[in-house]
């Protein structure tokens, strides 16, 4: 039997707007180009903004084993097992603190325990939101969420603030400048401004997956779309924007000619992920 060489030995996707096309599904030759490279020796990796919940079926789905990294590389999960491997909670002070920056702007909020999240008010985005991601939130409009948090002080692994297109670089700005020395402030898609603890990101989850699989840093590829996705760009050996990614990630780092409805994952793994030899 002849399989073809590995070149790149760990190959890390974000998922929305990179491995997910538009209409919510992973295109056959996409899966096909994953499951290949895995069958011949390599091994592949999501890492995204999503909560826990949302993404581990994503990744069973595509028959992927080792760990997966959600909520901007603040957890990081056994895909099989759902073990945690990495848990970068926010303590309910500081979750709380978000929470008034974000509320002193009158903005749809999501407040993320592991596996269960609450908003601040019912609208059709978070219908979309729900219905995208496959989760079901928790309204709560008694009181503010900075208040409901102090109360009931779960563990939070994300704020997130629901936005238009319109306003979502003055929201993150501003965001960026208020807790930025002490949060990690980030935006995905078209529509959330992100907040996480500051001691990860997706390029710490990078670090993880590289040493959890022996890897070096040099020798691993990974793929994103927004701005969120940059530190795992800038962390591994070869980072590649796709085409339809944020501007501002395509400002910084190599850009590959094709979107996510163009397979841009599968062909990533065709270009670069083997050697021209094969083994015999």
């Amino acid at each position: 039997m002849t399989t073809r060489k590995i070149n790149y030995p760990l190959i890390i996707s974000d998922f929305d707007g990179t491995l997910l096309r538009s209409d919510g599904t992973i295109a056959p030759e996409t899966r096909e180009a994953i499951a290949g490279y895995v069958a011949a020796g390599g091994t592949f990796g999501i890492c995204t903004g999503r909560m826990y919940t949302s993404i581990l079926p994503r990744a069973r789905e595509l028959g992927l084993k080792g760990p997966v990294a959600s909520y901007q590389g603040s957890v990081i999960a056994d895909i099989e097992s759902g073990k945690l491997l990495v848990d970068g909670y926010i303590p309910a002070e500081d979750a709380a603190e978000i929470c008034r920056v974000f509320e002193s702007m009158d903005l749809h909020i999501h407040l993320y325990e592991l596996e269960h999240f609450y908003a601040n008010r019912w609208d059709e985005a978070l219908a979309d939101y729900e219905r995208v991601c496959n989760v079901k939130g928790e309204v709560v409009e008694t009181e503010p969420l900075s208040a409901f948090v102090l109360r009931k002080r779960p563990k939070i692994r994300k704020v997130l603030a629901m936005v238009t297109a319109e306003e979502k670089q003055r929201v993150y700005r501003k965001a960026a400048e208020l807790l930025g020395d002490k949060f990690y402030v980030t935006y995905s898609a078209a529509f959330l401004v992100e907040v996480t603890s500051k001691t990860y990101s997706k390029g710490t989850a990078v670090r993880f997956m590289a040493e959890h699989y022996r890897v070096p840093a040099e020798k691993t590829i990974a793929v994103g779309d927004s701005l969120n996705d940059l530190p795992m760009l800038e962390e591994a050996g070869l980072g590649l924007a796709v085409k339809n990614a944020d501007r501002a990630l395509k400002d910084k780092i190599r850009v590959f000619p094709y979107t996510n409805d163009e397979n841009a994952v599968g062909r990533i793994i065709s270009a670069y992920g083997f050697t021209g030899e094969k083994d015999e």
